[in-house]
């Protein structure tokens, strides 16, 4: 096939020496089988920010640090230079997430690289060589849909302790191959600390698991991982290895609003005396 004009300089450099066919194009990136020497992966093509249709991805960026301040400021003050570096930190996030998450255990697809706006990484395929479909895409029983969800959640797991949060994950962001499933998609990973909008879409990526995977096994529905997980995160509870039970009481009891303001003003006055008693020493 024609080589794409974005994939042409990685096959000048001899990065790439086929582009095989397109294996799909969606809201952010267009994706392409091709053959690097002897292996055959994938390279997925970044489209500007202006043919985009991920939408608010100024959420998604929320918190992400830059090193260079002059790219901070850049990017704040929207200049071509700026728009240029957003531009790379949207792609660079991806890449990160990838490398950091497969050290963690998580199952993402190996990154071999980014060039100009092009990210070569691994080719997910089944044991027979063909290319693992997408989970929406796959019908499975009430046990593999149980042990499946599992999976997902102890990966989400690991994301939070990274730091991470995917931020858009469905069934159309996980593949599955013959061992499970295999994150994908993460240019717009948010900073689980560092983003105000982090905890609800957290909840809404653990929700879109639990709505997804209970279609075949119904008793998944009325779990409450987003909760519990998020709950033990915040009071730095949460470890890899955590042992989960899908539960959560939400805490009923009201504050009491009066026992507080007499603590407040009672430490007042006691600042208040020491302060008259410091007064009374100097005289």
């Amino acid at each position: 096939m024609k080589i794409p004009k974005r994939i042409q300089p990685l096959v000048d450099e001899g990065l790439v020496d086929e582009v095989i066919r397109p294996l799909m194009s969606g809201k952010e990136a267009s994706v392409y089988i091709v053959r690097c020497g002897e292996d055959i992966r994938c390279a997925k093509v970044y489209k500007d920010a202006d043919q985009r249709s991920f939408k608010q991805a100024v959420l998604y960026q929320e918190g992400r640090k830059v090193r260079s301040s002059r790219r901070a400021r850049a990017m704040e003050k929207g200049s071509k230079f700026g728009r240029k570096q957003q531009e790379e930190s949207w792609q660079n996030a991806e890449v990160d997430a990838l490398f950091k998450l497969a050290k963690a255990g998580v199952r993402v697809p190996e990154p071999y690289g980014c060039y100009d706006g092009v990210l070569l990484m691994e080719l997910v395929c089944d044991d027979e060589g063909m290319v693992a479909p997408r989970l929406g895409d796959v019908a499975m029983d009430a046990d593999l849909a149980i042990d499946d969800h599992a999976t997902m959640i102890h990966y989400i797991v690991l994301m939070l302790c990274e730091g991470l949060v995917h931020g858009d994950l469905s069934e159309f962001n996980v593949l599955v191959d013959d061992h499970g499933p295999v994150i994908i998609d993460l240019p717009q990973a948010v900073d689980a600390a560092a983003n105000n909008n982090a905890k609800w879409m957290f909840e809404r990526d653990v929700n879109n698991m639990r709505d997804y995977y209970g279609l075949y096994a119904p008793e998944l529905l009325t779990t409450q991982y987003a909760a519990e997980i998020w709950s033990l995160y915040e009071a730095g509870e949460l470890t890899p290895d955590v042992e989960l039970s899908g539960e959560f009481a939400e805490d009923t009891h009201s504050a009491d609003v009066d026992a507080v303001l007499e603590q407040i003003k009672a430490a007042f006055a006691e600042a208040e005396a020491r302060k008259a008693g410091l007064a009374d020493d100097d005289d």
